[in-house]
């Protein structure tokens, strides 16, 4: 039962996890992103815009709603907030840019390649980040030169 627990728990911690869905499971011999595939993806992509949709509905109105304090401290600590909350969102609404190009990708059919090699990026390197555009080789290529060019 632990073995559950903590499979449970770690599950919960992953972006599929958050957002209710188990991890796919290949069978033997299943054609690499195949209709089913894909619909998994499509399904975990479209969950995770609208829970990002969701938040930005909700800061709208905590802003909306938000209180006007005379004291300068109480009001510095509201604006801290807002400010934290927009620059949050702001990483949202790039997210959401890159989950709707993703989704793109699986209705032409180009989701699970890399856009460098063409090679397959892995259902498992998905699971984990289903937004990838590269595979694993590539994309460890790509930040050692991006750490190369920023030293």
């Amino acid at each position: 039962m632990p073995a559950t627990t903590a499979t449970k728990k770690k599950a919960s911690t992953t972006t599929l996890g958050l957002l209710g869905f188990e991890p796919y499971k290949e069978k033997k011999g299943e054609a690499y992103m195949n209709e089913k595939q894909l619909q998994h993806f499509q399904n975990v992509l479209e969950a995770w815009k609208q829970q990002l949709m969701e938040e930005v509905d909700t800061t709208i109105n905590n802003m909306k709603d938000a209180s006007h304090y005379a004291d300068p401290a109480d009001r510095a600590s509201q604006e801290e907030e807002f400010s934290l909350e927009l620059r949050t969102r702001d990483r949202e609404r790039k997210l959401l840019r890159k989950i709707q190009k993703t989704i793109k990708k699986i209705e032409s059919n180009d989701y699970g390649y890399c856009e460098e090699c063409g090679e397959d990026i892995g259902i498992r390197r998905l699971e984990a980040r289903p937004t990838a555009d590269l595979c694993i080789d590539c994309k460890t290529l790509a930040e050692i030169k991006e750490r190369q060019l920023g030293a």
